[in-house]
This record gives structure tokens, C-alpha cells and sequence, in this order.
């Protein structure tokens, strides 16, 4: 208790010391008294450093952090990675190692120079670093002197971290006695995206033991409860669109699966119960290119994926055509026989996959571009985070939509598919060549989905029963969206995705499927084609 006194102590003569300047010269002297043994001399010491010019007193202050601080005695240097400088002139010297000791300090210094180089990270050439001491700084302010903060904030060029070192003057400065630079104060807290700055705001409104508010003004009260509902709001609308986006995440992955069963179904009438497993195969033929890369060229791993979505395009596409030449063109007509068929097919390619690969998941790295997130307009939406992967998977999928619609509409193949999706009958008179048209169709079908697993490999675990999350969801999207069309299923994915992240936090992630699937048997009473109607011999049947 004696000793956290003299902290306390130590703390508000530094700050009262200190003013607004740091003027006082600091000498080699000064430092060796942290070298001593008596406790006062280390504080004067300890005190010395922090009224020294900024620059140096970070450098000093961080060196006896990282125990990097050392004596002989006469002189106190710094060790680097390149040897010895000298503590107030930073040139670097020479010394014998064997004569140098470090300082012996107990838990309260080590506390005072935490909490002061805390405050000297402030003017540091890392931004990185000038934000995580902000955020420490904000979160607790024991002890923290104003006149490093407002002289660091002078210097300050980054707009995010001018906005935060604002937030944590407006802490500080509420201490004043001033109502008016109190409600300034709130002001500025009010439009701050940080929890830590709410935090200290709903502090205020908490009642100490004797049952009377922290903040015994009504006026300040009122005016810190809107500050907090402007906040909740803002969160609010954070919340929503961050559900939107989540939503719109996961849609993209159920449309890169499900768009290549919406086509081979819609074409042939197959249920094909491997589709999931083409998915798998896109996700480990990216994992193969990883490692490809990783082994024998290491300087393009930045750049493994530009290679390995067109590789697991080829790959699924070519198990595809081999699927449907070896099994499924014998099955045309007879849809049970065909997802007993597929359901063999896709237990066989686990079990191939587990003896090549092994039972677990496999690591599939994201390149440093997808790597992280943003947080954008938090002044408006705070807490909203958006992670690059899924955001670059997102354009991805509509990239292969637009992709799948000029292959449908603006080629040769297309028209074929079409035309034997709308009327086989009619398209083998007029010399189109079904079978064929079945095949690469299938094939295609298969590449889209070995795409989706391409990208399926940078959000989740990539390992043997990775098509089994999605296969029913993606049957669920196709019976949707209206079987074999392209919009419905692009609706269909999207807006799955959407109800089913709106509804997880309410009823949990087990009761929205059962839910959704509820809602589906439900709306394909009523509209047994779906949201939009089959063209075309499937229709007709």
C-alpha cells in the first residue's frame, strides 16, 4: 500500500513537473542513477526520462522495456542488432560487455515506465504502433499526462488516428471542472466508433456505493444517454449491413455451387448427388498449385491462385466428362437409378481423396491480398468489418456468373444447350448432337463447381467431406430458383444466404435450416416450378 502511494505520488508531481514542455536536458548522469540500488534515485531517474525531449525518451524508455538498457557505470548505452549506441547521443560506441549490468527495478517502476512509454508510442514512426498505444490509452488512462498526448497529436498526420487521439483528449479533458468543456467533451465522445470510449461513457452513469451517480449532474447525465443511444443506433445499422454482407457472402458460395447443378439438371434430368465432391476437387487441386508453388516457385506464392482457379476448372470438368461418359449416359431417363449412382460415385471420390491426401484438412493459405479486412465508414457503421476473402469471393462469383451467361448466350455450345434443354426431340432433327451437348454441358457444370471449391479453400477447411456442407443447401437453392435457370438460382443463393444470416443470431444456425427448409417445401407447394418456370422438355414432362 506504501508503495502504490509513492506510484500515485510519482505519478501527479511527474505530471505537474512536466507542464507543457519537455525542456529538462537529460545526461549520462541521470541514467546511471537508475543503475543504483536506493529506490528515490531510480524515480528521479525514471522522472528525468520522461521530461527529456520526446524522440529521446521514447528511444530510453522502450530500451528499458526491452531490456536493452545496460552500464558500466560511467556510460549508458542501448543494444541494437549492431551492437552498442550511446543513450543520449545515439552514435555508436564501443564497450566491453563483460563490465556492462543491467537495471535492477522492482514491479513498481517497472510500472511507472510502462505507463510512460505507453504515452512516448504516441510519437512513434510506426502508425501501427501510434494506433495500439492509442487504443491502450483509451481503454486506461491511469496516469497518463495530457501535454504528451496533445503534443503528439500536433504531430499527427493520419486522419483515423487524429480522430482517435480526439477521442482520448475529450477522456482527459472531461476530468476539467468546466461544464462546458464537459458537454464539449461528450460531444466529440458521441460520434466515436470505439466500444472503449462508450465504455467510459456508460461509466459515468453507474452509481458508486453510497447509491449516488459517478456523474452527479442531471444535464451531463442527459446529454451522455443520447450520446449513447446515437451510438446504438449506428450500431444497429452496422449490424444490418453487416448481416447483408455476411449473407451475400455466404450466397456467393451456394451460387458457385449450386449454378452447375442448375445447369446439368436442368439439361439432362440427372440428380447428381457428386456435385458436392466437385467442389472438394476444385479445393484440393488449388491445394496441389499451393504446393507447386511453395516448392519450386516460391517468389510467385503471392500469385498461386491466378493458376489455380483455371486448374480446378480443368480438373472437375475433366472427372466430369469422365463421370458422365463411364456412368451417367447409361441412366438418362431413370433419375432414381442416377442418385443412387452419383451417391456411390461421391463415397468413392472421398475415399480416393483420404488415400491420396489423408483423412485431415489440408492447409490452404490466403495470399497477403486476401489476407485481413477493412472497417469501413465507421463514423457512420461502427464495428463493421469486412474481411478481404470473402469480399474478393464475391466478385468472383459474379465474375463466373457473367462468365456462365456468355457461355449460355453468346456461343455455339450455348445454343446447343439451349436448344436441347427447351427440345431434345426437335434439336436431334435438326442435326445437333444430344449426347455430345449432354457431356460438356456436364463437364461445365462439374468446372463450375470445381471453381466454387477454389474458393471455397480460402474461407474454410479444405478436407475429404467439404462437399457435404453444401450439397443439400445447393439443392435447396436450385429447386428455389427454378431448375436449370440461371437467375433463379443467382436469386435463390443470394437470398438464402441473407434469411439464413438475419435469422441465425435469433434461433441459432440448427432451426434456420430446419426453418428454411420449412419455408421451401411450403413455397414449391404453391409454385412447384419455382421462382421461375422451366422452358423445355423438363417442363413438359
Amino acid at each position: 500500500m506504501k508503495y502504490r502511494v509513492l506510484q500515485y505520488l510519482f505519478t501527479l508531481v511527474t505530471s505537474l513537473v512536466i507542464g507543457n514542455s519537455f525542456a529538462v536536458d537529460l545526461t549520462q548522469k541521470d541514467l546511471v542513477l537508475i543503475f543504483g540500488e536506493e529506490f528515490a534515485a531510480k524515480q528521479t531517474s525514471i522522472n528525468k526520462i520522461i521530461k527529456a525531449p520526446p524522440e529521446l525518451a521514447a528511444e530510453v524508455l522502450a530500451a528499458l522495456q526491452d531490456e536493452n538498457l545496460f552500464s558500466n557505470g560511467q556510460i549508458v548505452v542501448i543494444k541494437t542488432k549492431d551492437g552498442y549506441i550511446d543513450a543520449i547521443t545515439q552514435a555508436s560506441v564501443t564497450v566491453d560487455e563483460s563490465a556492462l549490468e543491467s537495471p535492477n527495478l522492482n514491479n513498481i517502476l517497472r510500472s511507472d515506465i510502462e505507463t510512460s512509454a505507453s504515452q512516448f508510442k504516441l510519437l512513434s514512426k510506426d502508425a501501427l504502433v501510434r494506433e495500439q498505444s492509442l487504443n491502450a490509452l483509451i481503454a486506461d488512462t491511469t496516469g497518463l499526462n495530457v501535454a504528451i498526448v496533445k503534443s503528439a497529436k500536433e504531430k499527427e498526420t493520419n486522419p483515423e488516428l487524429i480522430t482517435k487521439f480526439n477521442e482520448l483528449i475529450a477522456i482527459l479533458d472531461y476530468a476539467s471542472s468546466s461544464q462546458e468543456e464537459k458537454i464539449k467533451a461528450i460531444q466529440t465522445m458521441s460520434k466515436s466508433s470505439s466500444a472503449k470510449v462508450q465504455e467510459f461513457l456508460k461509466s459515468l452513469l453507474k452509481k458508486n456505493d453510497s447509491g449516488e451517480f459517478v456523474e452527479p449532474n442531471k444535464t451531463l447525465r442527459v446529454a451522455i444517454e443520447l450520446a449513447l443511444n446515437d451510438y446504438q443506433s449506428r450500431k444497429s445499422r452496422s449490424e444490418i449491413v453487416s448481416n447483408i454482407f455476411t449473407g451475400l457472402s455466404l450466397g456467393s458460395v451456394l451460387l458457385l455451387a449450386a449454378m452447375g447443378l442448375a445447369i446439368t439438371y436442368g439439361l439432362i434430368g440427372v440428380i447428381n448427388m457428386a456435385h458436392g465432391e466437385f467442389l472438394m476437387i476444385g479445393a484440393y487441386a488449388t491445394f496441389i498449385v499451393q504446393s507447386v508453388f511453395r516448392n519450386h516457385f516460391p517468389g510467385g506464392l503471392e500469385y498461386y491462385l491466378v493458376f489455380a482457379a483455371p486448374f480446378s476448372f480443368l480438373i472437375a470438368a475433366l472427372l466430369g466428362l469422365v463421370l458422365e461418359y463411364l456412368v451417367l449416359r447409361h441412366l438418362y431417363g431413370r433419375p432414381l437409378e442416377t442418385l443412387l449412382a452419383t451417391f456411390g460415385v461421391s463415397l468413392l471420390m472421398m475415399q480416393f481423396v483420404r488415400f491420396l491426401f489423408g483423412a485431415q484438412n489440408v492447409e490452404v493459405a490466403n495470399p497477403s491480398w486476401m489476407s485481413g479486412s477493412f472497417m469501413p465508414l465507421q463514423s457512420i457503421l461502427p464495428g463493421l468489418l469486412i474481411p478481404y476473402n470473402r469480399l474478393i469471393i464475391f466478385f468472383f462469383s459474379l465474375f463466373v456468373v457473367f462468365i456462365t451467361w456468355i457461355v449460355l448466350n453468346k456461343t455455339r455450345m450455348g445454343l446447343f444447350v439451349r436448344a436441347v434443354t427447351q427440345n431434345r426431340t426437335m434439336a436431334s432433327c435438326v442435326g445437333v448432337r444430344t449426347r455430345q451437348v449432354d457431356s460438356y454441358a456436364f463437364a461445365f457444370g462439374a468446372g463450375i463447381a470445381g471453381l466454387g471449391g477454389c474458393a471455397l479453400s480460402q474461407i474454410g477447411n479444405v478436407g475429404p467431406d467439404l462437399g457435404q456442407t453444401y450439397i443439400i443447401d445447393s439443392f435447396m437453392v436450385v429447386v428455389l430458383g427454378g431448375v436449370g435457370q440461371l437467375a433463379g438460382t443467382i436469386l435463390g443463393a443470394f437470398g438464402l444466404g441473407i434469411l439464413s444470416k438475419f435469422s441465425e443470431p435469433f434461433i441459432g444456425a440448427v432451426l434456420t435450416k430446419i426453418g428454411v427448409l420449412v419455408m421451401i417445401i411450403l413455397f414449391i407447394q404453391k409454385r412447384p416450378q419455382g421462382m421461375f418456370a422451366l422452358k423445355g422438355r423438363s417442363a413438359e414432362q
